[in-house]
Parts: C-alpha cells; structure tokens; sequence
C-alpha cells in the first residue's frame, strides 16, 4: 500500500482519508519537519533538454518526496521516524546523485499525481503501481519492486479462499483498501464494485475480517504478509497473480517524476540499476518485508504499454 494501484478513491469513507493524512502530518510535525500545504511549491524546473530540477536539488541539498501514509512504502513510525521502502532507497540513490537530504511532503494517494505536476514536491515516493493511464500523467523510474496480491482470511481459511474468481463464485463478502489496485482485480473476476467494502487500509481491513464482517481483504503480498503478524485469528493466503483480460497480471511500484524531468529520471534509473545488480536494492528492502520474489527486472516501457 502502498503500495496498490490504487486506481479508484474512497467514495463511501471519505472520511478515512482525513484521518490517515492527519496522524500522517502528526508524525511529521513531531519530526520537526514542516507540513506542505497545498498552496506551497518548489522551484519551477526548466523543460530545456530534459530538464534541470537535478541540478537544481544538488545546490539545494534535499529533495521532497510526496508519500502517502503507508505501510511498508512511505510513512512516519512509532518513533517518529520518516522510513518506508520508498523513502530508505530515496536515501541511498540521491545520495548517489549528490542530494543529502530528503523531507516528506504528506498527502492523500489520489493527490499524489496531482500535487507532483502542480510542483508541490519533487518526487512520488509511494510505491506507486506503474500503469499505461498514470504513464501518460508522470515519467516513471523502471520499477523497484514487483507484487502479487494475497489475502487476509480467518484461520484455516474456511471458505477456501484462494483467488478473486472464488470470491465470486463463493459470494464472499469482499473488502479491499481505499483506491487499491485490487478493486480493480476483484471487478475484472465478475464481483460488483458497489459490493466492495472499502476501508482505510490494511488494519481496518484485518479488523473487519476478525469481526466477520467480511470474509476477506484483499492487498499486496508484501501487507498482508505484514499485517496477518498481528492477529492470531487470521492468516495470510499464498500469493497469487490476478487475472486481467483473461491474463494473470504482476504489477510492479515505482518512483515517479514530472513529465518534463528525463534527465534525473534517467541519472535515478542508472542508480537504481546499479543498486540491483549489486545486491543492495535487495538488502534496503529486506527490512520492509520484501523478498527475492518481489525483485524485478521489469521495465516503466513494459509496463506503461509502450
């Protein structure tokens, strides 16, 4: 969740969103760091051969990246601390590219598009799914990371569970987090979108599973991995590969930049490669409970369709 596609917002919970950028600005305010507010803005990067925001970064020594409140991608911790596997890599590649520092710039996921082109940071750093509809908005990083979806059921799994093709045929009651890219999933398998219980994030949705509310949530292997540890009453399904347009679909998150920004998008791309082929990429994001199975070699060209 960070770390999902996230493709529709919470039209039933509206709500929710207020709550998570709140605790969200909380955090940062204990950290000392200045919230962003939506009338701020950086310095406006030229369009000239590829632009120059990186040059422009380096004389300003930090780089703001816009994070969404999520856990294991970009979010402020127990300790008030600003971490997430979005923002740790953030530290070591622009460290690479001369940038010491980094400051979170906290908003709604759906506002994250929007707030990169109306300049109110430099960087998304959420772990945003690579899509053909979201390449035509933003310049992709290739991806860092690569997911599969898995579930959070009651233990044992007593409806058997397993894909969102039984979640269908089973009638389950379905619940999925807001603007997570596995709405998207379960409405491509027959399940009817107005049906769909949207909640704040992954806790909410292991909170209505322990409660019967629903049979299942549904997130990224990675979270539900991560938020099943918390529960002696659930468990987390095998990982599997939704089905699109009758095609098991594996999508992977990445760093996002302005259109207009090709030049450090391409000095970001050249040291993420390195960092992979090194091991390190693997060892930033072990911590946030990423495995060899979400490394990847996909590329923002494969998936932006192009």
């Amino acid at each position: 969740m960070a770390p999902p596609n996230r493709q529709s917002e919470n039209r039933r919970n509206p709500l929710a969103r207020t709550t998570t950028r709140r605790s969200l600005l909380a955090g940062v305010a204990a950290l000392g760091v200045p919230a962003v507010a939506g009338c701020s803005r950086v310095a406006t990067a030229s369009t000239a051969d590829g632009g120059d925001l990186l040059e422009r970064l380096r004389a300003a020594k930090v780089v703001r990246l816009g994070i969404a409140g999520e856990i294991p991608f970009g979010y402020i911790d127990r300790d008030g601390n600003f971490t997430g596997e979005a923002p740790e890599l953030a530290k070591a590649i622009f460290k690479r590219l001369g940038v010491d520092g980094i400051q979170p710039v906290p908003t709604e996921f759906g506002s994250l598009i929007p707030g990169l082109n109306a300049q109110q940071f430099d960087v998304v750093a959420a772990g945003m799914y690579v899509t053909p509809e979201r390449c035509a908005q933003v310049l992709f990083a290739d991806p860092d990371y690569q997911m599969l979806d898995s579930f959070v059921v009651r233990k044992g799994n007593p409806k058997g569970l397993h894909t969102f093709r039984d979640i269908v045929e089973k009638k389950a009651k379905y619940a999925t987090g807001t603007g997570y890219a596995q709405i998207e999933h379960a409405v491509a398998a027959g399940y009817r979108e107005s049906d769909i219980l949207i909640v704040p994030d992954q806790v909410a949705g292991l909170n209505a599973v322990e409660a019967g509310r629903v049979d299942v949530f549904a997130g990224t292997a990675v979270t539900i991995r991560d938020v099943v540890k918390k529960s002696s009453r659930t468990e987390a399904t095998k990982p599997f590969a939704p089905v699109i347009d009758g095609k098991p679909r594996v999508d992977g998150g990445a760093f996002a930049f302005r259109l207009t920004e090709t030049r450090l998008r391409d000095a970001f791309n050249a040291e993420l490669h390195k960092l992979r082929k090194s091991g390190e990429l693997a060892r930033i994001m072990r911590p946030f409970g990423f495995t060899k199975a979400e490394m990847t070699d996909l590329t923002a060209k494969e998936l932006c369709g192009g």
